[in-house]
């Protein structure tokens, strides 16, 4: 018995050692995200008739994979941005078109992660869709990747125009045969847009708004799209016709790094 006493008195030492242990070790505490300023909203509560198509959100896009820092495919602009969207889809309305939408605010987080894949030149999986015609060792200075983007202030969103109704666009499949972003609409990437000429995110001189390789319809397109928008405040980036910066920016110096995702602004 005096053995027997001797063992369970030695245990419920080593235990309450452990406890003592347990107890003084600093507990883990998870880092808060960032939010959004409240000047910040989500476009589907300002207008939920814009069609969005978060491309980051997947893997098609020139990356090949979602892109770090997009959480959930929404739409997140500056307050005065959205409105101005909302004001233009009215009008795109009433003569049977919309808005669609690819890219809105931007993570700093996710110009890190273009950043590192454009310095990998080993990965070139989706070259033959987004830069054919461009050596990967040229996309900084070309000025196709950069280590800030506008769309981190949130003024800045990539969109395009879609002719009513509406048809819907298949996923992409990871590995699928791809074509050139410049080829004919009909063999690109199925896209629900109006003719512009390219794709996407092209990267290649044809996506300039105002190359003057582009003509027909698909000038015309490009055309209607910044008349559109002109008026109501937004700036085209000449290099890409789909890039639009509303004007004045909120922010015109910041750039921000909560993710993209509904709770990361007020309300949500």
């Amino acid at each position: 018995m005096t053995v027997i006493a001797s063992m369970l008195r030695a245990s419920a030492a080593a235990a309450a050692a452990l406890l003592t242990v347990t107890a003084a070790a600093p507990a883990a505490v998870a880092k808060p995200e960032p939010k959004a300023p409240r000047q910040f909203v989500d476009l589907r509560s300002v207008d939920p008739t814009i069609i969005t198509e978060m491309r980051y959100t997947t893997a098609h896009n020139f990356m090949g994979e979602p892109v770090d820092g997009y959480r959930r495919p929404v739409c997140v602009l500056t307050r005065p941005a959205a409105r101005a969207l909302h004001t233009a889809q009215t009008a795109l309305l009433r003569r049977g078109y919309s808005l669609k939408v690819y890219d809105c605010y931007r993570p700093q987080r996710a110009v890190d992660h273009f950043v590192r894949w454009a310095k990998d030149l080993d990965d070139q999986a989706m070259k033959g869709e987004f830069y054919p015609h461009v050596d990967k060792t040229r996309l900084f200075e070309d000025g196709y990747i950069a280590e800030k983007s506008g769309h981190s202030r949130g003024s800045t969103v990539d969109l395009t125009l879609v002719k009513l109704p509406a048809q819907p666009t298949r996923p992409y499949v990871p590995g699928e045969d791809l074509a050139p972003c410049y080829a004919p609409q009909d063999e690109r990437f199925p896209d629900n847009s109006v003719d512009m000429g390219t794709g996407y995110d092209c990267f290649d001189t044809l996506s300039h708004t105002d190359d003057p390789r582009v003509q027909g319809v698909q000038r015309a397109n490009r055309q209607f799209l910044k008349e559109t928008l002109a008026g109501l405040g937004f700036v085209n980036l000449a290099e890409e016709w789909w890039h639009y910066t509303y004007k004045p920016e909120p922010f015109p110096d910041t750039y921000f790094d909560f993710p993209v995702a509904r709770r990361s602004v007020a309300g949500h």
